[in-house]
Formats: structure tokens, sequence, C-alpha cells
């Protein structure tokens, strides 16, 4: 059987190789184009390189992506004011988002504002917590996560870094346009228990909160309040095999920013 993934990479491809609308004419959208490329092969998109060794979990950016708080999906965030077409000696795309989109990192000013104005932003966040050894699991579908989900996880002492499958990625959230604030994320007790019972420095999940939308701030705020956890959020879990891997997750050095896209990779 063909892969998910690969279904939808190839109906991508078709659909930004071959599409010949603009939204506007003065400004060319990058997702589309002409089939009239004389003879130029169609670009490759991947999920996986190096014969499935290296796994891309990191959503493309594109307008119907979720965004926080939206039934219209995140919208053109990508424009083309510098055009060939239109007579510039180059293409320069602008790009405006806000910075908790797609697959993104938290920073502690995200959520307590004293840690906002003493400057912890994403430049304050530890590279050796985002880079290293990580334990994929598979989270009980029938819950948030809980105090009591986190115990049965059986998650070893020593693990610091977890990035946690959940019913998101079965109802394939982060593919929809529309915000679904039934997602699957951290309770607070949940969020304390692992805090308080384990060695976990890196929290990465499959939509685009940790905590779960009716316990959103008090959750992110036990995450936050020691400043040694940080949380990778919209992370794309299709088709990976549960374990142990090495996962390598890099933000921009937004100075002064409380989140940032991130491009994550595993390792196997």
């Amino acid at each position: 059987m063909t892969p998910l993934y690969t279904l939808t990479t190839t109906l991508l491809t078709l659909l930004i190789t071959c599409s010949t609308s603009t939204a506007d004419d003065a400004y060319p959208s990058p997702y589309t184009t002409t089939c009239d490329l004389n003879n130029i092969p169609t670009p490759i998109r991947s999920e996986v390189y190096d014969n499935g060794r290296i796994i891309d979990i990191t959503h493309r950016y594109h307008p119907e992506m979720p965004s926080w708080g939206s039934d219209e999906g995140l919208g053109q965030f990508l424009r083309l004011p510098n055009s060939m077409k239109n007579g510039s000696r180059s293409n320069v795309s602008e790009m405006k988002l806000v910075t908790h989109t797609g697959t993104h990192v938290d920073a502690p000013g995200h959520m307590i504002d004293e840690y906002f104005d003493a400057g912890f932003d994403v430049d304050t966040l530890d590279l050796l917590v985002l880079n290293g050894p990580a334990l994929l699991v598979d989270v009980p579908r029938d819950s948030n996560i809980t105090a009591e989900v986190m115990k049965s996880l059986n998650i070893p002492k020593g693990v610091q870094r977890v990035l946690f499958r959940t019913l998101n990625t079965d109802r394939r959230l982060m593919w929809q346009k529309q915000f679904d604030t039934s997602y699957v994320g951290f309770l607070r007790d949940g969020a304390q228990w692992l805090k308080d019972n384990s060695d976990i420095k890196l929290v990465g999940i499959d939509y685009l909160s940790a905590a779960a939308f009716v316990d959103s701030v008090a959750t992110h705020r036990v995450f936050f309040e020691s400043r040694d956890i940080i949380l990778v959020e919209g992370l794309k879990l299709d088709d990976v095999e549960a374990g142990i891997y090495s996962v390598h997750c890099l933000p921009l050095r937004l100075l002064g920013a409380e989140g940032s896209p991130i491009r994550c990779i595993l390792i196997k």
C-alpha cells in the first residue's frame, strides 16, 4: 500500500506545479505556476531522506493549515513583492505570520509576562535540550494527558525528550483548515506530574498547543515556571513508528519573540 504521506506529497506537488490561477497579478503567488516549464523537472518534496533514516516531522506552511482560533486557516501569509515576472532582477518573497504557527516552539515569555519582560525569548532556549535522543510515545486515545495518563506511559527516569503522539494525529487535525478546540493536550495535573516525577525537558506534541484548550493558560504556566522545559508544538508524527530517535529542532533566533517557527527532524 502506498504510504499516506506519499499520496499527500504527490497531490500537493501536482497542485503546485499545474495551477494557473493567481490571487494577485501584481504579486504572483508562490504556490501557483504554469505547466509549461520547458521540460524543467517537477521538484521533489520529501518526507523522508536517506532511505528513511531521516524523517521530517515539520508541517509545511501553506494558506489552509490551521491557525489558532481561525475557521479559515492561516490564509495568504507569503507574497512576492519583487517578482522577475514583473521586471525585478530576482524573486524576493515577504512573509507575515504569527510566531506560534504550524510546527513551532514556545519560550517562557509566552504565558508568563514577567519572563517576557525579563527577556526569556526563543534566543535564550537551550539547543542542547532541543537536540538529542528522544522517545516517541503513543498516548491513550480516550483522554487528555493527565497525571494518570503520564503514570501509565511508564517513561523511564533519565529520558529528557519525549514526543507525545495523540488522537490529534489520528484525526489529522493539523491537516484541517478549521481550528479545533477539542484537540488533545496536557491538563494542569499532567504537566505538574511530568515536572515533579520525570526528567523530561523537551515536550513535543501533535497540535498547535501542548496544553488542552480547557486548561491552556494554567497548564502552560506549570511548564514554564522553572524555565527549563521547552514545548515544541504542531509536530507531524503521521506514519512514524514509536520508539527512540535522535531529534533535532532549530528555531529562528528571534530576539524578543516568545515563539518561533521551527524545523524538526528525527534521525533513526
